[in-house]
């Protein structure tokens, strides 16, 4: 059985473009107000915004030292960056 598509995609597409800026607090009134209404009422899109914010505050939390990876992790990784 085929997955039941999300009834709001186009909706839900535009809104989704903005919730970078929503989240830096960068988004105008107007449309905050928009977004809002909208995760008020779509579970996928308010998934969406709280893994984004997650996701910004973990890179935020990540120090500028690079962190080394065991060779076997980075070789594996490697080979799938690059499809070898």
């Amino acid at each position: 059985m085929m997955p039941k598509l999300h009834a709001n995609l186009p909706p839900c597409y535009d809104l989704a473009r903005q919730l970078s800026a929503y989240l830096d607090g960068e988004l105008p009134a107007d449309l905050c107000h928009d977004l809002e209404a909208h995760l008020g009422g779509c579970p996928d899109c308010r998934v969406v915004l709280d893994t984004l914010g997650r996701t910004v505050q973990i890179v935020h939390a990540l120090s500028d030292t690079p962190v080394s990876l065991p060779a076997d992790v980075e070789a594996r990784l490697l080979s799938r960056l690059t499809g070898a």
